[in-house]
């Protein structure tokens, strides 16, 4: 139950104690006035019963607390810990020199009422304050990505099977003891048996009885509860993910691959070397460097048409417009350009490095007009091509010429290096070859050169997150969890941030 608490104006005991020990340059000082910290009072008690249950901690000081764990890389006990001996934790939470601080395993509740949707609008609102004070522009966005490590041990293949069947083993357990123990039986017999076999002749055991286990496990019935029932839910999870480790071994050159039963959404990429876990991908305002908007995937997320829905979900949250993107290489895509520089869509101007084409003085793809009635392209010499082939994979098709009127053009030179022994002069035209070629003529710009020379600020921004409030190593598993914590973390970045901008801008102020 949401009690009816509002702040206490600290007794004059407290008050000197505060000003004798806590220094008015002290971040913590600046940060409570900074940031309106009993506006997000009304934000959070949506997420409180009214009338149930025993009285709440007050919402905003658990808010804060998360807060100071993010500002200072502190774990739930060590930021009630020090809040209990630190002053300056105290003046910051607004708690008596002699007040009692919550128990720690409050946080984690908090966490849990909040969720994903909780915590985003307190980033919003975050953001919105800076805006309401004129440091967020819409001018340009940058938006960049790094690698955050899953909280997770990689087991062998063997190890993995194993896991994935025991765990659907005890889901399962409820609905069906007896054939539960039985197969556990089967497992002991198994591992006596395969104990001496290669690894591999291991591993085909435990996914042929992972299979069969399967069989029987599809054919449980649903309880009257099927739809509230906790166990019943975490039944179906296990057996989903059980299938989805037998499909990872049919296929094992396919991508994809669960990489641990602990945390089933994490993934394998390379960034720079190979890891498992989760994608941070955020948009940065270039003129205030504040983050105004942030996602996790996994690691082998489609980074670049995120852009897509950060930018979405900005706009949908700050009611603005953005004006310019910058992005790294990965926002070479057609289908991400076509759908961020869509007049009637999104209407971003977006800066992307291009890749070059081949500099052989050749005839290029652009040099071949189509022919929209017949399907066809026409050659610098005025010939058509005689074939094609669709590649809707990659949204591109493919032209060929005959091999005899490639063979006697006078513009043989300028168009191939060699001329195959069968087949004339292969184009291919790709869907987006209009967006290319836009972005190829923008980067030769000045206006490209200017855009471009601010990109590192978004990079720099990453590594402040990633390396110095924690944000590197996830502190918990599955996807919208480690959301959390990266909404959190960049929401201590920003203020950070917040308070140098605000508190400078007086300090001109003052000088003048």
């Amino acid at each position: 139950m949401l009690s009816n608490w509002s702040p206490r104006e600290p007794s004059e005991f407290d008050r000197q104690i505060f000003e004798l020990v806590v220094p008015a340059a002290h971040h913590l000082r600046k940060a409570l006035k900074a940031i309106d910290w009993n506006g997000f009072e009304e934000q959070l008690a949506c997420y409180y019963s009214p009338d149930r249950g025993r009285p709440a901690e007050s919402p905003v000081q658990m808010l804060k607390l998360e807060y100071l764990r993010y500002h200072y890389n502190l774990s739930d006990r060590q930021v009630i810990d020090r809040g209990s001996t630190d002053i300056a934790f105290r003046y910051f939470l607004q708690v008596d020199v002699g007040g009692l601080l919550p128990d720690p395993s409050l946080l984690c509740r908090f966490r849990g009422r909040l969720g994903t949707k909780g915590f985003h609008k307190v980033f919003d609102q975050v953001v919105a304050t800076a805006r309401a004070e004129g440091l967020v522009k819409d001018r340009l966005r940058l938006k960049d990505a790094s690698h955050v490590i899953a909280d997770i041990a990689v087991p062998t293949t063997l190890a993995l099977v194993a896991q994935a069947r025991d765990k659907l083993l005890t889901a399962a357990h409820p609905f069906d003891p007896i054939r539960v123990d039985g197969e556990r039986i089967n497992i002991e017999l198994l591992r006596d048996s395969s104990k001496d076999q290669q690894n591999e002749q291991r591993l085909l055991a435990r996914v042929t009885h992972l299979r069969e286990i399967l069989l029987w496990i599809e054919e449980l019935p649903a309880p009257e509860d099927a739809s509230t029932s906790a166990q019943w839910q975490k039944f179906l999870d296990q057996r989903q993910l059980a299938h989805k480790i037998l499909v990872d071994q049919e296929n094992p050159k396919a991508g994809d691959k669960t990489r641990s039963t602990v945390d089933p959404e994490a993934r394998r990429a390379k960034h720079g070397d190979w890891y498992d876990g989760y994608l941070l991908d955020i948009l940065v305002d270039a003129d205030s460097e504040i983050i105004t908007q942030v996602n996790v995937l996994p690691a082998n997320g489609d980074e670049g048409m995120d852009a897509v829905e950060l930018i979405r979900q900005e706009e949908a949250a700050q009611g603005n417009d953005i004006e310019s993107l910058s992005i790294d290489g990965m926002g070479f895509n057609g289908p991400l350009l076509r759908e961020l520089e869509d007049p009637d869509g999104l209407a971003v101007n977006t800066f992307v490095p291009p890749q070059k084409d081949p500099a052989n003085g050749l005839f290029v793809p652009d040099d071949f007009v189509e022919d929209v009635e017949s399907g066809r392209v026409i050659c610098p010499a005025g010939k058509k091509s005689r074939y094609r082939d669709r590649d809707s994979k990659n949204r591109a098709t493919t032209h060929r010429f005959a091999h005899k009127d490639c063979q006697c053009c006078p513009l043989l030179s300028q168009c191939v290096e060699k001329l195959p022994k069968r087949f004339g002069r292969n184009v291919r035209k790709n869907d987006y070859a209009k967006e290319y070629r836009q972005l190829r003529e923008k980067a030769s710009t000045q206006a490209y050169a200017s855009i471009r020379s601010e990109h590192p600020k978004v990079e720099r921004k990453l590594c402040e997150v990633l390396n110095r409030h924690g944000g590197r190593r996830a502190h918990y598993r599955g996807t919208e969890k480690v959301l959390i914590q990266e909404l959190m973390t960049c929401t201590a970045t920003n203020i950070k941030r917040i308070v140098k901008l605000a508190f400078a801008t007086n300090v001109a102020a003052a000088a003048t």
